[in-house]
């Protein structure tokens, strides 16, 4: 059970770490058994979600942890917002925490700034998920070290709930684990630390709730997993006008880098908050050229690729 290897994984760490790095057994145990045990325990839920486990690199991690990622938010614990337990190995407690990234804050405006606008973000993630929010402690956490890593984790942290290893019970760690995974997915939904202005004129949508659904739309399209999936699952030619970027352009380089988008066509408007399967990589997207998918998205209907193909006017020079 996932409770019962998050308790080995909080008692035994600070001893393991007298241990060498390089081959550690218990290192591996984390990395693979940890990771595959709440893999399993999620898999039946309905978020889509990357899992890693992390010790250190080449050397002892202050604070160990189990992270889940929305790949469409991030795939790393250096940015984005993310999900995680945080292990204080001193006092043996488990930190579930709603966290975002301080790595790249504290590159753009260094510890002491850097500090405060995570701390500054970390409340306006529990202001936008309010509703979710509640059901957590909004309380600091104490991860029991005072290098910046650590205390970037502290700062970050927006809500959770901190469990002594003795106290792990499996059906409350699972039950605040799917809450907050709502929460994850809530906060995601409507625009993670995107201020709704930039929101609004970016998508030219007045209504803050549509906003929200274009805006989660556009990001599913740039997200570089689903484009790699979808460039990967089909021909990477456009599905309205044909452009052939290679026949056409006798483009060379990387199929990520192919001047092609990825249109994201399921409208959202049905979307409700904590929804997670939010698409199909076979049935929900299709492969435009940048003008075809400006013009698909001045229609009503951003399905409609026939509709979109009756207004072409234009014929390709290709063969004459």
């Amino acid at each position: 059970m996932l409770s019962e290897l998050l308790f080995r994984f909080a008692t035994e760490y600070y001893q393991e770490k007298e241990s060498p790095f390089k081959s550690s057994p218990f290192a591996n145990f984390v990395r693979h058994d940890l990771v595959a045990a709440a893999q399993d325990a999620i898999r039946e839920w309905p978020f889509d979600l990357i899992v890693k486990a992390s010790v250190g690199q080449s050397v002892w991690a202050d604070v160990p942890w189990l992270a889940f990622f929305d790949p469409i938010e991030t795939d790393s614990a250096m940015h984005g917002i993310y999900v995680v337990y945080l292990i204080n190995p001193l006092e043996k407690t488990i930190s579930l925490s709603l966290n975002q990234g301080a790595t790249a804050i504290y590159n753009e405006y260094g510890k002491k700034r850097g500090r405060n606008v995570l701390l500054r973000q970390a409340a306006d993630i529990a202001d936008r998920v309010f509703d979710h929010a509640h059901q957590f402690s909004s309380e600091p956490i104490n991860l029991g070290s005072s290098l910046q890593l650590a205390t970037g984790y502290e700062a970050g942290h927006a809500f959770g709930r901190t469990y002594k290893a003795e106290d792990l019970s499996e059906s409350e760690l699972l039950q605040d684990l799917y809450e907050m995974f709502q929460a994850y997915s809530v906060i995601l939904e409507r625009g993670g630390l995107a201020p709704s202005d930039l929101m609004r004129e970016e998508s030219g949508i007045v209504n803050l709730i549509e906003t929200r659904r274009y805006m989660l739309s556009r990001r599913i399209e740039r997200s570089p997993k689903v484009r790699s999936q979808i460039l990967k699952s089909r021909a990477a030619i456009c599905q309205c006008c044909g452009l052939d970027p290679k026949l056409d352009y006798g483009y060379s380089g990387p199929l990520e880098k192919i001047p092609l988008d990825v249109h994201h066509a399921v409208q959202l408007k049905d979307l409700s908050d904590g929804e997670s399967r939010r698409y199909s990589i076979n049935d929900d997207f299709m492969i435009l050229c940048p003008t075809c998918h400006r013009m698909i998205h001045k229609q009503s209907n951003v399905a409609d690729l026939e509709k979109l193909k009756s207004k072409l006017k234009f014929k390709f020079m290709r063969g004459t």
